[in-house]
């Protein structure tokens, strides 16, 4: 099959690995903006080549979306523009907007709208890696708006990659996702510039740190270009999980002020019940 991946870094590189492991790609065709990254995909072997959007979709049966979610939503409309009985799909971290820009579109049944429940912190070609999506969890989004021949297609597409399907409303995707993704970015990006701000006194801040502190601010290298985008679409769900966070915040703060280590005690060993979920 040939497949156009748009957007070739992280997610959009690693589909392409995964993809030709597979043997599902017979061809892969890059689209990117960016010539650096062109050039870099293509020497990687991440492509076969790099075309205008317009060729790449009439030589495909299968176009991916894996820009920025900003970029997602501009071009979407565009491709269904474009395609004729082609299947499209995103990766995107949020849905809900995504899906309101073509609900009205004649071939939005064309369209399926999903979220691989993967990343890292690194961005580009060079960031692409193998295995990326092997026992992950992917959600498949409002999947009666999707043709039953696109839908079965990208089923059995993360199928072949080993990954678990879950079925949501893009509505509740974009809620749930805000407590267990983006709350955590927020928090990471906040961490980093209290340390960063630290630092500036005193030198040494850095010498002290240890695994803990890395894994905890290790979101904190996530690139701008991307999140800022996820933070503004979502922006309802996360001021919601922000305010029970800071919420969170000062009952720590409360009990050391008040030196009231008994609740502290009780805070942490409740915090201990994620466990349960996180084994």
């Amino acid at each position: 099959m040939v497949i156009t991946i748009i957007g070739i870094g992280l997610i959009g590189g690693s589909l392409s690995i995964a993809l030709r492991e597979k043997g599902l790609a017979t061809h892969v065709i890059g689209v990117e903006e960016n010539p650096t990254h062109a050039s870099k995909a293509i020497e990687l072997g991440l492509v076969d080549e790099c075309l205008p959007l317009t060729d790449a979709i009439q030589q495909s049966s299968l176009i991916i979306i894996a820009t920025p979610i900003n970029a997602a939503e501009q071009l979407l409309p565009v491709i269904l523009d474009k395609v004729t009985n082609q299947v499209v799909f995103d990766v995107g971290s949020t849905k809900s907007k995504i899906v309101e820009r073509v609900i009205h579109h004649p071939k939005r049944g064309r369209f399926v709208a999903t979220h691989p429940m993967w990343g890292t912190e690194n961005s580009g070609p060079t960031a692409a890696i193998k295995g990326a999506f092997s026992k992950k969890a992917t959600v498949i989004c409002d999947k009666t708006h999707s043709d039953a021949d696109a839908l079965e297609m990208v089923e059995q597409l993360y199928a072949l990659l080993e990954m678990h399907i879950l079925y949501m409303e893009s509505t509740a995707h974009d809620m749930h996702v805000a407590y267990i993704s983006h709350i955590s970015h927020i928090t990471s990006f906040a961490l980093a510039n209290t340390v960063l701000e630290k630092e500036r006194e005193e030198d040494a801040i850095f010498e002290l740190a240890s695994g803990g502190f890395e894994s905890t601010v290790r979101l904190a290298k996530s690139n701008a270009a991307m999140w800022v985008p996820i933070f503004m679409q979502n922006r309802d769900n996360i001021l919601d999980v922000l305010n029970e966070h800071i919420s969170q915040l000062r009952k720590f703060k409360s009990c050391l002020e008040k030196e009231n280590y008994e609740y502290l005690h009780e805070l942490i060993e409740n915090a201990n019940g994620i466990r349960r979920i996180l084994k």
